[in-house]
């Protein structure tokens, strides 16, 4: 599932998740579910055709992303793999950030920070230049809209309608670690 918030310049894009790294750092081996947030530049092209045709619209490059990640053979509410990437390097995140803050309390976390767009935007080498005069209120204004959002989809992922591993891909126990640290890749899900 994808949810989208698009403001001048700025949008949030948000998405359950199931992810399975084929080189797992220590400690962070096997299935992972969640929820993605990002925050993306947008770009209006043209339109092509008539006044009346629809507009194209582009998710475009990265600012910021959090990752409201669990094991899947953790407890559910652990957030044992909750994390952040402030920086990206064109379409690739930088390490993932762990907060205890986040950890403790993700959904508010996740608000307080998207109420601090310049914040993102300086953690990102991103000129304000390049974002909307308005985008810093009107993110800032749908920040609790858009947590809540994103808590909605975290229950459903728990819940076992969301966040699951794709039909036609047999996930093996303890997968993401296998000979000489390669293992089995899985990414299911919009972001």
């Amino acid at each position: 599932m994808l949810y989208a918030w698009g403001f001048e310049r700025v949008g949030v894009v948000a998405g359950d998740l199931y992810f399975v790294d084929p080189d797992p750092a220590p400690g962070q081996e096997g299935a992972e579910r969640g929820v993605r947030l990002e925050v993306r530049l947008l770009d209006r092209p043209p339109l092509t055709g008539s006044m009346y045709a629809a507009q194209p619209i582009v998710i475009d490059r990265p600012v910021w992303r959090a990752d409201l990640l669990e094991s899947v053979a953790g407890p559910p509410g652990s957030h044992d793999r909750t994390h952040h990437h402030p920086h990206f390097r064109g379409w690739e995140p930088g390490r993932r950030q762990f907060d205890q803050d986040l950890t403790d309390d993700p959904i508010g976390w996740l608000a307080n920070r998207l109420a601090a767009l310049p914040d993102l935007l300086a953690g990102a080498d991103i000129e304000a230049s390049e974002v909307g005069p308005e985008d810093a209120r009107h993110l800032a204004d749908a920040a609790a809209e858009i947590a809540t959002v994103v808590a909605g989809l975290l229950e459903r992922v728990r819940a076992g309608e969301l966040g699951q591993a794709p039909a036609d891909v047999a996930v093996p126990a303890g997968a993401g670690a296998g000979a000489g640290g390669a293992g089995v890749a899985v990414r299911a899900g919009w972001l």
